[in-house]
C-alpha cells in the first residue's frame, strides 16, 4: 500500500480581509470560489463588518455571473487568520493580526463603499486581475 503525500493533496485557505467585509474582500472571495472551482479554500471577514454586502458590489459581481449577494459580512477573528494559508488585506492596516508562518498580501484597492457602477467596474476588475495572480501562485498548474 501506498501513502501519498499530504501537502500535495491540500487544499490551501485564503483570507480575504477588509474592514467592513461588504465590497473589496467579499468580490475577491467570490471571483477566488468560482475561478478555483474548490481547489482553494476561501474566507472573508471584516474588522468592522457591515450589516449588509455593498449593493452596487452585488451588482458589478452579478455582471461577472457571480452571485455574492448571499454571502454574510463577519468578524475577524484569530482563528481564521490561523487557519489560511495566505491573508489578503485590503485597507484594515493594524486591526489584521499578524502571525508568523503566514503569507500575507497587502492589495491596495478604492473601497466601493458609495461609489456608484462604473468606479466599483474598475475595481472589480482589478481584484479579478489580483485574484488570477494570485491563483497562479496557489495552483501551478493553473
Amino acid at each position: 500500500m501506498t501513502t501519498h503525500d499530504e501537502s500535495t493533496q491540500a487544499v490551501p485557505t485564503v483570507l480575504f480581509v477588509c474592514v467592513h467585509n461588504a465590497g473589496r474582500s467579499q468580490m475577491a472571495a467570490g471571483y477566488l470560489r468560482q475561478l478555483s472551482a474548490g481547489r482553494v479554500r476561501v474566507l472573508s471577514a471584516g474588522s468592522q463588518p457591515a450589516s449588509a454586502i455593498n449593493p452596487v458590489a452585488i451588482a458589478a459581481m452579478r455582471e461577472e455571473g457571480i452571485d455574492i449577494a448571499v454571502s454574510v459580512p463577519a468578524l475577524l477573528d484569530q482563528a481564521a487568520v490561523l487557519e489560511s494559508d495566505v491573508v489578503i488585506t485590503m485597507g484594515c492596516g493594524d486591526a489584521c493580526p499578524i502571525f508568523p508562518g503566514k503569507r500575507y498580501e497587502d492589495w491596495l484597492l478604492d473601497d466601493p463603499a458609495g461609489q456608484g457602477i462604473a468606479q466599483v467596474r474598475i475595481i472589480r476588475d482589478e481584484i479579478k486581475t489580483r485574484v488570477l495572480a494570485l491563483m497562479e501562485s496557489l495552483l501551478p498548474e493553473v
